[in-house]
């Protein structure tokens, strides 16, 4: 069974193992009724040619150890420094960058003084960042080459340049400072694979999905939205042009992940970006200040927004029915 959403069954009656990889059996499995091919069956989830499900396991394990303790240096430096870091995943095209600079501009408006400072990752050029900093923020590109993701030691070298890059004025400085809290977003490479595995030190992982992306990625990516705290649903602005179902597009992120919180915003014409600081107040809050509170009645506050949500998507996508019938 899938270890994340439970979405197929390994019974025989379902599948059947067929292949031996390097004299190991059950690398793929074959849904015998239409001959689809599920190469994650094994116990390393991935096949990897030439290499047995145990020595995927043994990299994997000693790959992300490595990748793990580096991110929780990073992790107790942001802590100690008063940062909250936001690791912002999405496949390309999202609008990501978008909405880091929609939400930087806002911000000024919103949390005058706040310290807002931003890594890129992409493969190669540095068109982000150079978007980033045209709103005053400063802001560190990391091009990863081959590479699909960013890791934990990309992340403090890029963290370390921003401190002695900063050539902004004073009162918008990047937050490597004691003096107080700020906001750190690193933007992670267009990927809704790889990224979900790797530790950068973040407070939280923040999934972003457009509706132009189809309502059924949650289940196609479901370890993205399971190591997800928040969804949120971008370009609501083109939903009259899209065939987009926002009411099955939350229950499919919610049976891959139940705790998932919602918010659905566009970048572009700023509806829902209330909501968007008011998530980011609280995320900042909850790191610094909130350690104290009762988690018990946060997470059941937390619920109850999430069923208000998921209620007015369905009340919206009953209105859309109407309207067209």
């Amino acid at each position: 069974m899938c270890v994340v959403c439970g979405c197929s069954d390994n019974s025989p009656a379902h599948a059947r193992h067929v292949q031996t990889h390097a004299g190991e059996a059950g690398v793929v499995q074959v849904n015998p009724g239409n001959g689809d091919l599920h190469f994650g069956a094994g116990a390393a989830r991935v096949s990897v040619p030439g290499m047995s499900q145990a020595r995927a396991i043994k990299l994997e394990t000693d790959i992300l150890g490595a990748n793990n303790r580096v991110a929780q240096q990073n992790r107790a430096h942001f802590e100690a420094h008063g940062v909250t870091a936001l690791n912002l995943v999405s496949s390309p095209g999202s609008g990501k960058t978008t909405l880091l600079c929609a939400t930087i501009e806002a911000l000024k408006k919103h949390a005058p003084g706040l310290r807002v400072a931003v890594i890129e990752g992409d493969q190669q050029t540095s068109f982000d960042a150079d978007r980033i900093r045209a709103t005053g923020a400063p802001a560190i590109q990391v091009n990863t080459g081959k590479g699909c993701h960013l890791d934990a030691p990309m992340v403090s070298e890029a963290f370390a340049q921003l401190h002695s890059h900063d050539h902004h004025s004073h009162d918008h400085h990047h937050g490597h400072h004691d003096d107080g809290h700020s906001l750190l977003f690193i933007e992670n490479v267009g990927n809704l694979v790889c990224p979900a595995v790797w530790d950068l030190g973040e407070a939280a992982k923040v999934a972003i999905l457009s509706v132009t992306e189809g309502e059924d990625k949650p289940l196609k990516y479901p370890d993205m939205f399971a190591a997800s705290q928040l969804m949120v649903l971008n370009k609501i602005d083109l939903l009259p042009h899209v065939k987009f179902d926002v009411a099955r597009c939350i229950a499919l992120a919610r049976r891959v992940n139940p705790t998932i919180e919602i918010l659905q915003l566009s970048a572009t014409t700023g509806e829902g970006m209330d909501a968007w600081l008011h998530w980011l107040d609280h995320a900042m809050g909850a790191h610094h200040h909130h350690h104290d509170e009762p988690v018990s009645e946060e997470a059941a506050l937390r619920q109850r927004v999430q069923q208000l949500e998921a209620e007015l998507a369905q009340a919206q996508a009953a209105l859309t029915t109407g309207s067209a019938a």
